[in-house]
């Protein structure tokens, strides 16, 4: 997720193709990391402060909305995910331009009959790829044309569904295919983003949701992937293993997160964290710089700014860390009044930005000293498991009740 001793400037060139410098083109954003460049973006809103506009949704969901120019992409599905739809809106005013649905009739497993396509789509700026989990990854044009699609990769069965999103990486579309329990294969799968065609697998014993990461390590690109029971890093134009970092437990929600050398991987309910510097190959858990034994729940996905580590656990309570020892340096005597989050920080300017599962944003200075900077409401009523979206000066806050884009006005 974040990385501010920064990732090479090369990394954007490889996640994205003709998007533009502040499009939000895959979940959290242009490097993966939850790093947003742009300044001067709101602090403060309300449910009518700072408010461009608002459009109500048809259904609920938990992925995030990506932008890419004029348009923003979102995913959702009706009650027990029997339609799986990509719908474009006009980022000018939220005017719904179309929507591409796809049918399942099969049962898939879930945590909540209204929660599947929780995946985020990712953008080339010519393309829009999307994972509606056991119903299949799809490709559309930016217009909504069916460019082709996978309907091979098998049912992902677990009890709580489903969420990694798919990772571009120069022509290639990155799937992380599970998890599942008991069934069925846990697999990456790398395919021609304009074709389909598979190029590479490569199966894990155990599943995971979080979404792979692409980065450069010592002038190598490398894919991170945190599952059980280890962090990995793969060669992400062949799927060869190259390392990996034992520690991991059970339930990883989040991504991984690196900085140059330091990468971190955290387990969720009850489970382990641990950071490590990479440059190694083969088992490189000698190489941990910390391990944290235990947590009390991690869903969202923290982010690395400078020398520091921060997250917000599910039950609200937000930690920064020394990225090179795992030692907490916020000290926090009261946990913030916005309840509980399943949502990922983002690092804009200075500031952390996290959406909680209320519909308010907590915005935290990204510093070793704590401070809350404000607590945004977006009123009585909204509930939300996603998080925030930043392009060109706007917030985009996605909610079960409806897509909202904040902005100064």
């Amino acid at each position: 997720m974040a990385r501010h001793l920064w990732l090479p400037a090369m990394l954007l060139v490889l996640s994205v193709s003709v998007t533009r410098a502040d499009d939000w083109p895959a979940w959290r954003g242009p490097t993966g990391q939850g790093i947003c460049t742009e300044k001067n973006l709101p602090l403060k809103w309300s449910d009518t402060e700072n408010v461009k506009w608002k459009i109500p949704l048809a259904h609920q969901g938990n992925s995030t909305p990506i932008v890419i120019g004029d348009k923003i992409f979102l995913t959702q599905a009706d009650k027990d995910g029997k339609h799986r739809s990509l719908l474009c809106f006009a980022r000018a005013d939220g005017r719904a331009l179309w929507q591409k649905e796809v049918t399942y009739e099969a049962k898939e497993r879930n945590w909540d009959p209204n929660w599947y396509c929780n995946a985020s789509p990712m953008s080339d700026g010519e393309r829009v790829v999307v994972s509606f989990g056991s119903a299949g990854l799809y490709c559309f044009d930016l217009d909504g044309k069916e460019l082709w699609k996978r309907t091979d990769l098998g049912q992902w069965e677990h009890p709580f569904g489903n969420g990694s999103s798919p990772v571009l990486y120069g022509d290639l579309a990155i799937q992380w295919c599970g998890p599942n329990e008991n069934v069925g294969r846990n697999f990456l799968i790398a395919v021609d983003k304009k074709t389909g065609e598979t190029r590479w697998e490569h199966d894990e014993k155990a599943g995971s949701w979080g979404t792979p990461v692409i980065t450069s390590i010592n002038g190598k690109d490398q894919l991170l992937l945190s599952t059980v029971p280890h962090l990995i890093g793969l060669d992400p134009q062949s799927g060869k293993e190259l390392w990996h970092c034992d520690g991991l437990n059970k339930y990883v929600y989040t991504s991984p997160l690196v900085s140059n050398t330091v990468a971190v991987a955290m387990s969720g309910y009850t489970g382990a964290a641990l950071g490590v510097r990479l440059g190694g190959s083969g088992d490189i858990t000698a190489d941990r710089l910390w391990h944290h034994p235990t947590n009390i729940q991690r869903v969202g996905s923290g982010v690395i700014v400078g020398e520091h580590l921060y997250i917000v656990e599910e039950n609200g309570v937000p930690h920064g860390y020394e990225l090179a020892t795992g030692k907490e340096v916020w000290k926090v005597t009261k946990r913030p009044s916005a309840g509980n989050t399943w949502g990922s920080m983002v690092h804009a300017d200075g500031r952390l930005y996290v959406l909680m599962r209320n519909g308010s944003t907590l915005v935290f200075a990204a510093s070793p000293e704590y401070e809350l900077l404000a607590t945004n409401s977006l009123g009585r009523g909204e509930s939300t498991n996603s998080s925030v979206a930043i392009s060109n000066g706007d917030i985009f806050i996605r909610t079960f009740q409806h897509l909202w884009c904040i902005g100064q006005k």
